[in-house]
């Protein structure tokens, strides 16, 4: 038996093939290739059209401003009780609970006011409901 160890040969990896073949493929490329300058893209985007209906025209918004006072479509209530605040938003919408209803309260504006428009909102009927902040006006010096 034999147990010395033989000697091998060194494994060399040949690279100058590879990079012929690398060079072989960039310089097909190159030759193959059209390069062609587009002035603008051509998108078709999609497009909407919205029917305006009756009842998009007639909402209910309740404004709040930073005092807490209520506007019920534009009219100032002179008191912010709820029952007032019902009845205001009652006569505005002349009994519809199906009418929009846009919470509208001033970035300022206390939280307990909001949370009152909406429980008298949600008392009355009203399902669509949505709320929104509104930039506190500039009050003249």
């Amino acid at each position: 038996m034999k147990f010395r160890r033989q000697s091998r040969e060194e494994l060399n990896v040949n690279l100058t093939p590879l990079i012929d073949v690398v060079f072989l493929l960039l310089i097909f490329f190159m030759v193959s290739t059209t390069f062609t300058r587009e002035t603008q893209l051509s998108v078709d985007l999609p497009e909407a059209t919205g029917l305006v209906r009756d009842e998009v025209k007639k909402q209910v918004e309740i404004l709040i401003d930073e005092a807490g006072n209520y506007r019920v479509n534009g009219r100032a209530l002179v008191d912010t009780s709820m029952r007032t605040l019902q009845a205001a938003v009652y006569k505005v919408s002349e009994g519809d609970t199906t009418l929009p209803l846009v919470i509208s309260a001033d970035a300022q504006a206390a939280h307990e006011s909001v949370v009152r428009a909406m429980d008298a909102a949600g008392q009355m009927g009203f399902s669509r409901l949505s709320i929104a902040s509104v930039q506190p006006t500039p009050q003249a010096q």
